[in-house]
């Protein structure tokens, strides 16, 4: 029974160290279940100790640590994230990912489809660059996005400042807005 137990120990123990052993287009699609799946233990096994978000001319350097707040922020939105195609270029992963989530709807860019860099390192995924958001009204977008954040500072000044607010509590508020302004009576 003894060696049983010990068999399976190391099994397991062995199993759990696999996570590295993954094709970079395993991490990516690894990465995008996991956040499918709430999992952050998940994440953190394929991406390197630091990672960096790259969108347009933001550059988000991230912590493992750090990183987590950011998955907090969206986790609030409740997005779904489905991999439509994975393309390997000069060592680096071209992802298109098309995305659902509560804060797309309101924006009306449900869902949205983009392309990403994704580069890699011996410890995992390094760096996510955003290339194109092939579907996206960026028009749109704006217009949203500033209608909204002009009434809550009008209507709802408690909340002002969710849209730079980039923690969960920001992303809480930025539900609330959406709430708030999809339900005032103005709008009847």
């Amino acid at each position: 029974m003894k060696k049983y137990f010990v068999l399976f120990f190391f099994t397991t123990l062995l199993t759990g160290c696999d996570d590295k052993g993954l094709t970079p287009s395993d991490q990516v699609t690894e990465y995008y279940h996991a956040f499918n799946d709430s999992d952050f233990s998940r994440i953190t096994a394929v991406i390197a100790d630091s990672i960096t978000i790259v969108e347009g001319e933001y550059v988000m350097p991230y912590s493992q640590k750090n990183f987590h707040e950011q998955f907090k922020w969206d986790s609030i939105f409740q997005p779904t994230y489905k991999v439509v195609a994975l393309e390997v270029q000069n060592n680096q992963i071209i992802a298109t990912v098309a995305s659902s989530s509560k804060r797309y709807k309101y924006l009306k860019n449900d869902p949205l489809t983009c392309r990403f860099e994704i580069s890699f390192n011996s410890d995992g995924i390094t760096k996510l660059e955003s290339l194109e958001c092939l579907d996206a009204d960026w028009n749109v977008w704006q217009a949203e996005r500033d209608s909204l954040v002009n009434w809550t500072k009008k209507n709802h000044p408690e909340l002002d400042g969710f849209i730079h607010d980039l923690t969960m509590n920001g992303a809480i508020n930025y539900l609330k807005a959406i709430e708030l302004y999809e339900n005032r009576q103005d709008a009847l």
